[in-house]
């Protein structure tokens, strides 16, 4: 369904506002994990999914759009968001996307109790890939035959290293790690996008882009480091022991599973 919906929803929508939508899906998790795993990730977690969320949209949403918010709502350029057409839209089908990698993520901890989570990856990937070929087979015609040689390199690096590669790393380190902690990484995926389309693409970020890849960085180290943080700051606060400041980080990110 990700990958489905996903690749479908890039079609229909511009890439800026497509990565926004995809990168919800740590605030989906953290909320998943919350109420499925009875994990708490404690206020500098919430805090830094928050700071990384506004970091995306910063990076992807139209600048005049986001200038509009800024002003008020009588100034927002609803035509650069188009909610009017968003079920003509990729819009709709990104949201699904993210939540369908969401589910993904809170159930690879499940897998992991009964098969490899590498394993388990390989395997959802080669059953997700049936009902794909048959949707393609019914409503597409000449899917790979107009492709060249560097389409088909692309078509490789994409199917090895985009996806692969890094899905195995991924549900692997969901399955054994905190699962918050994880996808808060994917906040990383438009500072990348906007790194390569500079060196590659010659794109030169805008002003609102860079913040946005500040907050992007900072929400990962808030969502990582939210146990040191915590307790550094509660050794500020208070003049109690080491251990019971301790003792008092645990106790606000209980149920955390590292």
């Amino acid at each position: 369904m990700f990958q489905g919906f996903l690749t479908e929803g890039l079609v229909h929508t511009g890439a800026g506002l497509g990565s926004v939508l995809i990168d919800t899906q740590p605030l989906v998790v953290a909320l998943l994990s919350r109420f499925i795993l009875g994990d708490l990730i404690g206020f500098w977690g919430w805090l830094g999914l928050l700071v990384g969320l506004a970091g995306v949209a910063l990076c992807g949403l139209p600048e005049k759009f986001i200038y509009g918010l800024l002003q008020g709502s009588s100034q927002i350029d609803m035509a650069a968001f188009s909610w009017d057409k968003v079920l003509q839209s990729g819009e709709m089908l990104m949201i699904i996307a993210a939540l369908a990698l969401s589910f993904g993520t809170i159930i690879v901890r499940y897998v992991k109790q009964y098969a490899d989570p590498v394993v388990g990856t390989a395997w959802h990937m080669v059953i997700g890939g049936v009902p794909l070929l048959i949707l393609s087979w019914l409503y597409e015609s000449n899917q790979v035959g107009n492709l060249h040689w560097g389409e088909w390199a692309g078509l490789g690096y994409a199917t090895i290293f985009g996806t692969a590669v890094t899905y195995g790393m991924f549900f692997y380190l969901a399955a054994t790690g905190n699962v918050t902690s994880v996808s808060a990484l994917i906040f990383l995926t438009p500072v990348f996008a906007l790194l390569f389309s500079y060196l590659t693409l010659g794109e030169k970020p805008t002003t609102l882009q860079w913040i946005g890849v500040v907050l992007t960085l900072v929400s990962v180290i808030l969502v990582n480091q939210r146990k040191e943080i915590a307790q550094w700051v509660a050794s500020l606060t208070t003049k109690a022991t080491p251990e019971a400041v301790a003792a008092e980080a645990v106790t606000s990110d209980s149920g955390t599973v590292d």
